[in-house]
């Protein structure tokens, strides 16, 4: 038995999980600062304000009420952290925009100045006569209020495997959700003043490969490796925190609230930008979709590919295809398409023949604000040889899928049923029923850049 193959696999599958063991944690690590999010950083390009907001947290609560989930049901540990208002307001320093002030533990905050007031009249004959009093609290002129209101979890799941003869490996993969809202009040007259909602997606990831063999009759060898990783939720609520601390304070110099102290250019600048990022994410959907315009009203299109005869002969094969195509978009959905096809049609031993057709067709894209869309297809076209004869008419319909590379490039893959109203495509009559065939392309699309938008009611 030749067994230079199997080790050669062996090798390659213990080399392919080394990745994950050359990271693993194998030795006490020493404490560190916590990690900042891509929000952090957002936070600190804030222009800052003419004067600090003195701002209020009385309790940024987990209004979930969900346990953290095991394989064999839940426990007792929450599934997201009780820890949110510690997060809110470290992420209120960090902006340089608020002076936040002790509200979740008022009562011990209470009870130690009563301490402090008690002891000085306690020995208050001890203590110096022009002695400061002790100053009074500042009070909040807003407050933030809300929680964490979601934790979805398997909004996404999905992977990918594949076993032969022993050896395999798999990949997995989940996304999970969590929700805040966030919402500033006025201490003055108690109007909510602005309402940010922010979410974020936590990944968890799982890679695996293993192999069992039997290398000789009483010999088994049996490998595993692997590694899962999980995006840590209480960053996952950090950066969403911080995130809505964000529009609170842009939604507040947009409405007047406060004031910036910074040149009204950089201030339009940043506003520009917040802006654009907010029409962009009331475009979005759930699981990455974004509703907007993707492809413009005039496309070019390439196509190569194989057509299958399906006539009077037996044993057909397949032969090539190409195809040119202009496409106008009277809407998102719908788009005439205008294309001209040069194919050769071919049975074994029997047939070879080439044509040339002029199709029409009417496209409709079902998803047609999405990168990845399938479509279907139908219309009408003529057909004629090199010779130009044997000019026939036909109809033709078919699917299939289009997935926008760049915003202007788009490849398709997609296969068309042509049904002709002769039973001489092939030079044969023979029967009652016509000659038709199949064509399957694969191409692209070239979108032109868009001068304007299409007429909404």
């Amino acid at each position: 038995m030749n067994k230079s193959p199997l080790f050669l696999l062996l090798v390659t599958c213990l080399f392919s999980g080394c990745g994950a063991y050359f990271n693993q944690p194998v030795g006490v690590q020493k404490a560190a600062f916590g990690e900042n999010t891509p929000a952090t950083a957002s936070l600190a390009e804030i222009p800052k304000p003419k004067e600090q907001i003195v701002v209020g947290v009385y309790k940024f609560k987990d209004q979930t009420g969900q346990y953290k989930a095991t394989e064999l049901g839940s426990t007792f540990s929450t599934a997201v952290t009780q820890g949110a208002t510690s997060i809110l307001i470290k992420a209120l320093e960090d902006s340089k925009w608020f002076i936040p002030i002790e509200r979740e533990n008022l009562g011990n905050l209470l009870n130690e100045r009563n301490i402090i007031r008690s002891t000085r009249q306690e020995y208050a004959a001890k203590t110096e006569p022009n002695e400061a009093v002790l100053t009074p609290l500042l009070f909040a002129g807003v407050l933030l209020e809300g929680g964490i209101i979601s934790y979805d979890t398997n909004i996404i799941t999905g992977g990918f495997g594949a076993r032969y003869f022993g050896a395999g490996g798999s990949v997995k993969y989940r996304q999970d959700r969590v929700t805040v809202y966030l919402r500033l009040v006025s201490t003055s007259n108690g109007k909510i003043l602005n309402t940010v909602y922010v979410s974020k997606t936590i990944l968890s990831q799982s890679v695996d490969a293993s192999l069992f063999r039997y290398v000789n009759l009483n010999r088994l060898l049996e490998v595993e490796t692997g590694f899962t990783r999980n995006e840590p939720i209480q960053l996952a609520v950090t950066e969403a925190i911080e995130k809505a601390v964000e529009g609170l304070i842009v939604d507040g110099i947009k409405d007047n609230i406060w004031e910036v102290n910074a040149p009204k250019k950089q201030v339009d600048t940043f506003i520009e930008q917040y802006d654009k990022e907010k029409d962009e994410a009331n475009l979005a959907q759930l699981y990455n979709r974004h509703l907007d315009e993707k492809r413009a009203r005039f496309g070019l299109e390439l196509t190569g590919g194989a057509t299958y005869m399906q006539g009077d002969y037996a044993n057909p094969v397949a032969k090539p295809m190409g195809r040119g195509a202009l496409k106008f978009f009277f809407t998102p959905a719908f788009d005439i398409s205008a294309s001209t096809n040069v194919f050769t049609l071919g049975n074994k031993n029997k047939l070879d023949v080439g044509y040339t057709t002029l199709d029409i067709n009417l496209e409709f894209l079902i998803l047609p604000q999405d990168t990845f869309t399938p479509y279907v297809f139908g219309g009408t076209g003529v057909g004629f040889n090199k010779d130009v004869e044997n000019v026939h008419s036909k109809v033709q319909f078919g699917a299939g899928v289009e997935y926008l590379a760049t915003n202007h490039l788009g490849v398709k893959l997609y296969g068309e049923y042509n049904l002709n109203f002769t039973d001489n495509i092939d030079y044969v009559e023979q029967g009652v029923r016509d000659d038709y065939y199949w064509r399957f392309g694969l191409g692209l699309t070239y979108y032109f850049p868009k001068s304007y938008k299409y007429n909404k009611k």
